[in-house]
């Protein structure tokens, strides 16, 4: 480990990344600390508690997402979820729209730049419309219990609406929401890692003091009773956190070597690599994305129905759509699966794969170039894919089977299993195959230079 952080300081250009990224997610932490101006912090976490009620819950499960700001109404308050969001609703309208398509064909750039644009535009709308929707919920709440807002700005009021409370709470969160966006885009350029990710893994990261401190409380250690959380069901939650780590792993790690053959190059049989070539298929080829877009896009319709009446038909439906039940849980595999299958299909290219392999007179043994290979591409893309979106849902769902069995505290199995360590160990995963590349990269770039010193 220390040998591996001496390379990594020892290139100038990785060093300088690595520095900068930490020093923007130290950045992205500040935030968690600066409540909404009119909202009392201590009364709003005493709100929260009341709202999560001890089991598995939206809510809970947002706060773990944004290290806690959730809970304290800090101007993060909504993370990343409506950057994620607007991703994913521009994600499928490039697939569903035939222009943008071959906008994206045509011109890579401007149409990169396109949707982009429109991504950090629906993030804001998202934002504003989320935001309105929490300070809504937070003034009835505050009827029931006063003391979460400060009175003196719930008097300035137009048409009996606070307004200004509302513009405050919609511009603070969106514009904490918008920062947090501007510094992953940054980190994702100049950094090191992809920054959103980075920023949804600093959040779960920064909940692990709080859920050791809840471990040890419900384990009574200073009393004989028994607590409300047992041994044996701590040592099964830590079997299921070791399976989960393995089982990721081998899931993001596993590929499928197909073997590729050069028709115009003449191999030496002395030589050991010339019977090495082949396409890598990833099993899992999507990583961590498919986990994260599918709890974001499930915690969009819960919110709203989480802030509305109980009793309406929303509210009926958001009520179903809490973790931990079984609508839950089949809606939530669904959508892996979905978006394991949507993002492999909008990121592997077996027709391009294809026809390179034909410019370079390459094949694979017993299949014909061309249409044929593509054919065979997708076809075995496809059968890997299931694999791995099954092994990727029943990772995720697997905490939240052992915590209804054992009877485990929400706060620990949303951060000991399924969505929160997946993601954890994904990021990890992405961030560091980055790093070995940029290592390797400038490996290569020293042999380069040499051989031009030695050919002056």
């Amino acid at each position: 480990m220390i040998k591996a952080i001496q390379r990594i300081l020892n290139v100038e250009e990785l060093r300088k990344r690595v520095f900068f990224t930490l020093l923007l997610l130290a950045v992205c932490r500040l935030g968690a600390f600066i409540p909404v101006p009119g909202i009392n912090a201590d009364a709003a976490v005493a709100l929260f508690k009341q709202a999560t009620g001890g089991g598995q819950n939206l809510f809970q499960l947002m706060d773990v997402f944004s290290g806690g700001a959730f809970s304290h109404m800090t101007i993060v308050a909504l993370g990343v979820t409506p950057y994620i969001s607007a991703s994913i609703i521009l994600q499928l309208l490039v697939a569903i729209i035939p222009s943008i398509q071959r906008e994206m064909k045509e011109n890579g750039d401007a149409g990169r730049k396109r949707v982009a644009k429109w991504t950090r535009i629906g993030t804001m709308a998202l934002a504003l419309f989320q935001a309105a929707l929490l300070a809504g919920h937070v003034i009835r709440m505050n009827a029931s219990s006063p003391g979460i807002i400060n009175p003196h700005i719930l008097q300035m009021q137009l048409f009996g609406m606070p307004w200004l409370f509302y513009l405050t709470v919609m511009l603070a969160m969106t514009a904490g929401t918008v920062f947090l966006m501007w510094l992953g885009e940054l980190i994702t350029d100049k950094g090191i890692g992809n920054g959103v990710s980075l920023i949804i893994t600093l959040g779960i990261l920064s909940s692990l003091p709080s859920t050791i401190g809840s471990v040890i409380q419900q384990l009574n250690l200073q009393s004989q009773d028994v607590g409300q959380l047992s041994f044996s069901s701590l040592i099964v939650l830590m079997f299921v956190f070791v399976v989960i780590i393995f089982g990721m792993i081998l899931v993001i790690q596993g590929q499928r070597k197909i073997p590729v053959q050069y028709a115009r190059r003449s191999h030496s049989t002395q030589d050991p690599n010339a019977s090495s070539a082949h396409i890598p298929l990833k099993v899992n080829y999507a990583g961590v994305i498919p986990v994260i877009f599918a709890s974001s896009l499930l915690m969009l319709p819960a919110t709203i129905g989480q802030f509305l009446a109980s009793d309406s038909f929303i509210g009926r439906i958001a009520g179903s759509l809490v973790p931990g039940t079984t609508i839950y849980g089949v809606v939530y595999v669904s959508l892996i699966m979905f978006f394991t299958y949507f993002w492999t299909a909008t990121q592997f290219h077996p027709d391009q794969i294809a026809s390179d392999m034909k410019k370079n007179g390459a094949f694979i043994p017993g299949i014909r170039q061309g249409k044929p290979t593509q054919d065979f591409l997708e076809s075995t893309m496809g059968k890997i894919t299931l694999i791995g979106g099954i092994s990727l849902s029943l990772i995720a769902i697997l905490p939240m089977l052992v915590s209804r069995v054992v009877g485990v505290d929400a706060r620990i199995s949303h951060f000991f299993g399924g969505t929160s360590l997946l993601i954890l160990v994904g990021v990890i995963l992405d961030t560091t195959k980055q790093i070995e590349s940029h290592l390797l990269m400038k490996r290569y770039d020293g042999f380069m230079k040499r051989g031009k010193l030695r050919g002056r």
